[in-house]
């Protein structure tokens, strides 16, 4: 599949689009900008037209405070289905949390998509599943007009076909807290404070803050309302895919975002490899600064170019079987 064009609100998705994908045209603006006619001039004459689109996931995360949600992105959603009607692609994707199913937006959108007679298929699945070192499970949806139309079929089903930490990032150059590596700039870890030294240190892989000291246990967690919250200051396991990576997977107290050896939390290049991004993907230009909680967003933000990948083999085994039955 040729990629045209890109759309989104973020500059600083400009260069790693532009860099990664040299033929296709990156567009900086608001979607609710956009119209069906500017896409339409993009596709090339009687192409197989397809639109892919995600909504940011933060409304619809389990980590969202519904009371508080910022309901203008809500309607991302529902402009997307605003350029499906315009433009009629042939073809149809979107990718979002597990959350967003049962939800007023989706069920709009899927009401849109029969109204125009497109054929539907959409569930919960694992990025893990399709070649991601990472657990990762995503709504993914896949229409289409030309005919029946079904979700990926894993390519690495269940825990014995995973991709681990170790085969993923296990032959990276060692890097302590706060240092950069030479020759890949993107492999680079956040520093941390003398305390969270300390807690790194007394994190074994797989565990919890529970396992530390009592003298370095935050005062949050000490209080009933934080006992629960064991899902921060963790190592990730050697031998396991690491868990899902979120804007601030560079934070050791973000998550499970520890190494498994090394006393640091991820860098930025383990986070893209987590993500399946190719070890050479490039995020900055050359002799720019690494802005680590820039990238750690963008990084955070993707739909894994593996998961990515599958839907789009999907897409293209519904277009040959539109061919093989007009034979």
């Amino acid at each position: 599949m040729k990629v045209v064009a890109g759309f989104d609100l973020d500059p600083a998705c400009e260069y790693p689009y532009t860099a990664n994908h040299p033929d296709a045209q990156f567009v900086q603006g608001d979607v609710a900008n956009v119209t069906g006619q500017q896409l339409a001039e993009l596709w090339s004459p009687n192409a197989v037209r397809l639109l892919a689109g995600c909504a940011p996931c933060q409304p619809f995360s389990s980590y969202a405070n519904t009371a508080t949600v910022d309901k203008v992105k809500w309607r991302l959603l529902k402009e997307f289905a605003r350029l499906v009607e315009e433009c009629s692609p042939d073809l149809v994707t979107m990718e979002n949390v597990p959350r967003l199913l049962g939800t007023a937006p989706f069920k709009a959108f899927l009401r849109a998509l029969k109204k125009g007679q497109y054929q539907v298929a959409y569930g919960v699945v694992n990025a893990a599943d399709y070649g991601a070192p990472q657990q990762r499970k995503r709504l993914v949806l896949v229409a289409s007009r030309s005919g029946p139309v079904t979700l990926p079929e894993p390519t690495h089903k269940g825990a014995t076909q995973w991709v681990t930490v170790r085969e993923a990032v296990g032959h990276l150059p060692t890097l302590v807290d706060g240092q950069q590596c030479a020759e890949d700039p993107l492999h680079v870890a956040s520093s941390l404070s003398p305390l969270n030294r300390k807690r790194i240190r007394a994190s074994r892989p797989g565990g919890t803050w529970r396992d530390w000291p009592g003298e370095l246990v935050a005062e949050c967690h000490r209080r009933d309302s934080g006992k629960h919250s064991a899902g921060v200051y963790g190592r990730m396991e050697w031998d396991k895919p690491a868990p899902t990576m979120t804007t601030l997977c560079n934070g050791y107290g973000n998550g499970r975002f520890g190494h498994p050896l090394q006393h640091r939390g991820i860098s930025l290049r383990e986070a893209a490899i987590f993500q399946s991004f190719p070890s050479d993907y490039r995020f900055v230009e050359d002799g720019k600064p690494v802005v680590i909680k820039t990238l750690a967003r963008l990084i955070g933000n993707a739909v894994p170019p593996k998961l990515g990948e599958a839907v789009a083999r999907s897409l293209y085994a519904s277009i040959n079987a539109k061919a093989g039955a007009a034979k």
